[in-house]
């Protein structure tokens, strides 16, 4: 994998142990030579994982739309910043950029980025990696309730075994890095 793509709050969290880890997580994606995709900000996690994967020698490419440049505090000292219309060419970009992607702690704009990609890749636009950093519990319930979509026939196992949820970012690159690039079929249950 060349780059993955980095969804995360532009907020910190309450804990300190969420940037500690997404500090951890941009250090990791520097020493395994994985370039960063995200958001673009130099606030919340978002900074903290870019700043994180700098320090430690990284590729860091942040995607951010025109409007947010300011409420996001557009991080000046990466790689490459490109600078989008709207959010919607964010995310195609920082798709067509990403060979994976990876979620952290975050609010509705992470979980809205996570849901979309994880739908493309229902759809077969994409057969890249999906993964959420379970952070001191914080997606388990999400966990969860995706598995009670199973349960209630409202989403299919190949669907649901899109999305690896793990407490290790080491796991989750692991996983990534086996992969099967093969699409899956929505429809089949």
């Amino acid at each position: 994998m060349k780059r993955i793509c980095v969804f995360c709050g532009s907020s910190s969290g309450k804990a300190a142990h969420y940037a500690e880890e997404a500090a951890a997580v941009g250090r990791l994606l520097a020493e395994r030579g994985i370039g960063v995709v995200y958001g673009g900000g130099q606030v919340g996690l978002m900074g903290v994982v870019a700043d994180a994967a700098l320090a430690a020698g990284g590729e860091v490419l942040g995607v951010i739309p025109k409007h947010l440049m300011r409420a996001e505090i557009a991080h000046h000292g990466l790689t490459e910043l490109h600078v989008v219309e709207d959010m919607h060419e964010r995310k195609a970009t920082m798709a067509s950029l990403s060979d994976g992607f990876l979620a952290l702690p975050g609010g509705a704009g992470t979980l809205e980025e996570l849901f979309e990609v994880w739908t493309w890749a229902q759809l077969g636009l994409h057969a890249k990696p999906v993964g959420l950093v379970d952070i001191g519990g914080y997606f388990t319930k999400l966990g969860e309730f995706i598995d009670h979509m199973v349960e209630e026939g409202f989403l299919n196992v190949p669907s649901r075994e899109l999305v690896t949820i793990d407490s290790d970012p080491v796991a989750l690159l692991d996983a990534f890095a086996r992969h099967d690039a093969e699409p899956v079929d929505k429809w089949a249950l």
